[in-house]
């Protein structure tokens, strides 16, 4: 039997609607409620979470599965070399770990490189007992595990009706990837009151007790463009009131 890892928030959706940003401050709130060590993982082919974190990577999951097919070291198997860059790819901050996986770089067979990734990053979850994934919509990282477990999994759609659809169908696809999932929670990102209609009516399929909205922001564009980390948002950021209000109701009241 496959030992479950620690607790485990997963994030989706499309691209554009914050997803990363919220990944980034769900780290900031366990972080500050002593909710640590955390092990962040990037599985976005877009990789900037650690721009939100305000952290440096040097070397991605997928760029060692890269090498690994072309040259592994005299002397070294391959999961002796894949171990290493699984451990030279792991950005250490305070409270957290960063890994990125990233993606190839060109055409080919992955299956055992994959099969050798997929082993090591489970066995890398069992020592956290907090685990933040940020995913691409379509969730190919956690199917690829044989750990499929979300406790938690936050949907991220923006206040529109082709974002909620694509939330919508991110909730159908887990089902047919067999990821047992604890919970699932909406999140309507950007969202402004003039909308209200709109995104009542758009999230009529959707449990009313697990949406959330999240207001639009300026602090956070202003931070983007300033190129300052998202993670360091001032209190009186009315996005990240909302969030912590949120995380605090899905995660500390669920489990006081």
């Amino acid at each position: 039997m496959t030992k479950k890892q620690g607790y485990t928030i997963a994030l989706a959706g499309k691209g554009g609607t914050g997803k990363t940003t919220l990944a980034g401050l769900l780290v900031r709130f366990l972080k500050e409620h002593q909710m640590i060590p955390i092990l962040a993982v990037d599985a976005d082919a877009n990789s900037n979470l650690n721009e939100v974190l305000g952290l440096k990577v040097e070397e991605t999951l997928g760029e060692a599965r890269e090498m690994m097919k072309k040259d592994v070291p005299v002397g070294m198997t391959k999961d002796m070399w894949m171990e290493m860059k699984v451990e030279q790819a792991l950005v250490e901050a305070n409270g957290f770990d960063l890994i990125v996986m990233g993606r190839p770089e060109g055409p080919g067979c992955y299956c055992a490189a994959n099969n050798l990734l997929s082993n090591f990053i489970e066995r890398l979850m069992h020592n956290y007992p907090y685990l933040v994934v940020d995913n691409e919509a379509g969730m190919e990282h956690f199917s690829r595990l044989t750990t499929k477990d979300i406790d938690l999994l936050l949907v991220v759609s923006d206040a529109s009706r082709r974002g909620i659809l694509s939330a919508r169908r991110i909730y159908d696809l887990v089902d047919e990837l067999n990821i047992r999932v604890g919970r699932k929670y909406l999140l309507v990102n950007q969202y402004k009151e003039k909308l209200e209609k709109l995104v009542a009516k758009e999230t009529e399929t959707f449990d009313p007790n697990s949406v959330s909205t999240i207001p639009e922001d300026d602090l956070i564009y202003e931070f983007d463009l300033e190129g300052k980390p998202t993670v360091e948002l001032p209190p009186e950021s009315v996005a990240l009131q909302a969030v912590n209000e949120i995380f605090t109701r899905l995660l500390l009241e669920k489990a006081a």
